[in-house]
């Protein structure tokens, strides 16, 4: 029996996939810049609160799209909403 307001689909295969292959891949540090991206946080605020130089931020992003298979901040950080990071 289904409850009203209660989304009853399966996730999508693009979104399973995601999931299962990015998440176990990404470091402690790919993370946390994950989620200052889905914060809307610049560069430069994402290495000042980490500690890290701006081009170290430029580097992990690079890696994260890489990994994430995408191709700009904005769909980065909606992938970090889908693994709710």
């Amino acid at each position: 029996m289904e409850r009203p307001g209660y989304d009853t689909h399966q996730p999508s295969a693009a979104t399973t996939a995601v999931t299962c292959a990015a998440s176990p891949r990404l470091t402690p540090t790919q993370i946390r810049v994950l989620r200052g991206v889905h914060s809307g946080l610049l560069n430069k605020q994402i290495a000042f609160d980490l500690g890290i130089a701006e081009a170290t931020v430029k580097v992990h992003m690079t890696a994260l799209m890489r990994k994430l298979n995408v191709r700009n901040r904005t769909q980065a950080a909606i992938v970090a909403q889908t693994l709710a990071i």
